[in-house]
């Protein structure tokens, strides 16, 4: 058995089942549905013993989450584009449409198997996994374990929200400045910061705006929902968004900067990566198609 990540309840916890707590603190987990099998298979320990998902969580209790799986995951051919790699960790440049983790074959994890150099540490895992997640639709950097001991570590770095992470979207309207969005989701403390980058004109949407976004916390969507909440969806956001899709593009969101103490050498790591090409293209092509409308328009206009 195989220690993934561990957690102690602090003091003054919010009255909270076991199921629910564990979803919000161990993000290798991707769903609601998952943490359930996780706990029905009984790789969810708390002091020591079975977890409940029904089970009240309490103040100094330790949770962790063990490995029960003996096999490795079924390696999944894709090429990943590998940013960082050392025998404890990597970063991956995780491409849009992909699951981090879960029950199907199309997955991050199943393509780490073959992208991933196994570690020749002591407490090298089987085979590597994702620390934390990203939405199916998103793109961008991917912290790996490559070691138990950097796994744990990873995770309650994470936890202790050690990890700074930076994404670029393109929204939709006119947002200017920066400022940060505090609106509580699902009754959690959610806090994310956004600074405009550029701007550009849209017939569809009158304006797009590329930003820069921080998440300052770690709930579920919460860019997304944050964004949409201000009045700004993301482009391409099915579930959250308010405005036109575009057929075939996808999410404009992107995980583009990382920074970060390692693990095990204590070394300060920064990584960053350039937004997807179909950021540049989506504001260049809506600033073109906006000019040459209201070119023509003004044409017309002059003609009468």
């Amino acid at each position: 058995m195989l220690v993934i990540e561990q957690h102690t309840v602090p003091a003054k916890v919010s009255r909270i089942r076991l199921l629910d707590y564990a979803l919000a603190v161990f993000t290798v987990v991707p769903s609601r549905s998952n943490m359930k099998k996780v706990i029905k298979r009984g790789a969810l320990l708390v002091d020591g013993n079975i977890g409940q998902s029904g089970s009240w969580v309490e103040e100094g209790q330790e949770i962790s989450l063990v490995d029960l799986e003996l096999k490795p995951p079924k390696p999944l051919d894709i090429n990943l584009e590998v940013v960082f790699e050392d025998e404890h960790i990597a970063i991956v440049n995780k491409p849009a449409g992909i699951e981090v983790s879960g029950n199907k074959f199309y997955t991050i994890q199943n393509a780490l198997v073959k992208s991933i150099k196994p570690s020749m540490e002591p407490d090298a895992l089987k085979w590597a996994r994702p620390v934390h997640r990203l939405d199916m639709p998103t793109s961008g950097l991917l912290i790996v374990g490559k070691t138990a001991i950097a796994l744990m570590k990873l995770g309650k770095m994470l936890e202790n929200k050690e990890v700074s992470k930076k994404y670029h979207a393109i929204v939709s309207g006119n947002l200017v400045g920066s400022g940060k969005v505090t609106i509580p989701i699902e009754n959690q403390e959610a806090i994310s910061a956004y600074k405009c980058i550029s701007q550009c004109h849209s017939l569809k949407m009158q304006w797009l705006s590329l930003v820069e976004l921080s998440p300052h916390t770690g709930r579920t969507h919460q860019l997304r929902i944050h964004m949409s909440k201000l009045g700004f969806s993301i482009v391409g956001d099915r579930q959250y968004g308010a405005g036109p899709l575009l057929k075939g593009k996808g999410l404009f969101l992107a995980a583009v900067e990382l920074n970060f103490v390692h693990p095990i050498t204590n070394k300060l790591i920064n990584i960053k990566i350039k937004h997807p090409k179909k950021f540049d293209a989506l504001m260049e092509r809506e600033e073109r198609r906006w000019i040459r409308y209201n070119t023509t328009k003004k044409n017309d206009i002059t003609k009468q």
